[in-house]
């Protein structure tokens, strides 16, 4: 079992680092891999997934977010995918207080969660975590504030804005950023996509 992998990131790609010591690269798929940059020394906690054709090692920053993509996968219909997916969109904190309140209207919302899906992770973790050292979500639960998700139009503008270019990190913060201009109202695709774009190229250096 290796828990973690610690050394220089040599490069970062779309959903993984690549880890550099002693002379050996390890591939580690991580949720937010722009995180990192590159030349940095970082640790990554891992859980590897075996399987016939190859074996995968998942990583992430701290044990927490390691143990909860571990119970995640204990849930059927949860496949590592989804579980990266869904850490990827929420927060440990959010999404541990989501399980623990049966809260399905915030966990449908994360990528490729059905009711059924979301009922099934209230059911067989629920319990499992009333004791999980998971961080305290703030109140705020607007769409600008910590517990909004880019699902939907906006995970679709998102996607939008990377396939014109941005890398996830520029296009999530510009998608957040417009949301916060456009009201309470849920915008249309296009109107998400422009106002997007309007904001990255306000920024110092802003545009692709």
């Amino acid at each position: 079992m290796i828990e973690f992998v610690e050394g220089e990131v040599a490069w970062t790609g779309p959903n993984y680092l690549v880890i550099k010591e002693g002379g050996i690269g390890y591939r580690v798929v991580c949720p937010r891999p722009y995180l990192w940059d590159e030349g940095k020394r970082v640790r990554l906690y891992t859980h590897p997934v075996i399987r016939e054709d190859g074996w995968t090692l998942y990583g992430f920053p701290d044990r927490v977010e390691r143990d909860l993509f571990s119970m995640l996968l204990e849930v059927s219909g949860i496949g590592p995918k989804a579980g990266m997916a869904i850490l990827a969109r929420g927060t440990v904190g959010e999404v541990v207080s989501a399980i623990r309140g049966e809260d399905l209207h915030f966990l449908t919302r994360l990528p490729g969660i059905g009711k059924k899906t979301a009922q099934r992770i209230v059911l067989d973790l629920k319990d499992k975590l009333k004791d999980f050292d998971a961080p305290v979500v703030q109140e705020d639960v607007s769409p600008t504030g910590p517990q909004w998700i880019a699902s939907g139009t906006a995970g679709e503008a998102i996607e939008a804005l990377m396939a014109l270019g941005y890398n996830e990190k520029e296009a999530s913060q510009a998608v957040r950023e417009a949301r916060k201009l456009m009201g309470d109202a849920e915008p249309a695709l296009d109107d998400w996509i422009r106002q997007a774009l309007q904001v990255s190229a306000k920024r110092p250096g802003g545009g692709v």
